[in-house]
């Protein structure tokens, strides 16, 4: 989730990464929240100091046996101002918290802007390409062909995109899953950890869902 204080303070780059998502998010709503928020902290630690300081000032007249009653008066009405406040600016704050929520991630300023994904742009190779005597087939014909390799069952539990592992097919995932584990955490100081499968919703959120 982007931070308030990075979108303030790069706001130009904020909005030309949204205009290269082509997202129609307004900023203006908030700006104008934050702008709510600045003036109700400022509002509430300007009558918290005074509160303290009359207070100071009701004790003394106590110790010298004055009348304090009218600031005792002014001060409860200053607390509950500053309780009013308080429930304001909750309510300004999680404003901005559900929109902060909703902004998507930025593209880097390198990454170009195209009209799908035959207009990416290629930034390396490995190796030479394999070259044969035929046609080859792409691996997810080969994979349904072999029979490792579901995706309209895959496409009825969770939509487009996502394969049914089979067999052969789920032995070669998890052997990947466990190279790659072996090779890290051996060799590039990484530590294997086995998070719980229910999280909270904070935990959630965090994480972009």
């Amino acid at each position: 989730m982007l931070d308030l204080k990075y979108i303030t303070n790069n706001l130009e780059a904020v909005k030309n990464g949204l205009k290269k998502r082509k997202s129609k998010i307004d900023l203006n709503a908030l700006l104008d929240n934050n702008e709510k928020r600045k003036t109700r902290l400022f509002k509430i630690e300007e009558l918290r100091h005074k509160r303290n300081t009359v207070s100071g000032d009701i004790a003394k007249m106590k110790r010298e046996g004055k009348d304090a009653g009218s600031e005792i008066d002014q001060m409860r009405s200053v607390s509950e101002t500053i309780k009013t406040l308080d429930k304001e600016l909750a309510a300004i704050e999680e404003t901005i918290h559900d929109f902060l929520i909703t902004m998507p991630n930025l593209p880097n300023e390198d990454v170009p802007v195209g009209k799908d994904d035959t207009e990416n742009r290629l930034e390396k190779t490995f190796g030479k390409p394999s070259k044969f005597d035929f046609k080859p087939k792409p691996h997810w014909e080969l994979g349904e062909d072999l029979g490792i390799l579901d995706f309209t069952r895959a496409a009825k539990l969770t939509g487009a995109r996502f394969p049914l592992y089979i067999g052969s097919g789920a032995k070669l995932e998890r052997a990947l899953i466990n190279f790659m584990l072996d090779i890290h955490t051996s060799q590039h100081g990484y530590t294997e950890t086995l998070p719980p499968f229910i999280v909270n919703r904070a935990t959630m959120t965090g994480t972009g869902q």
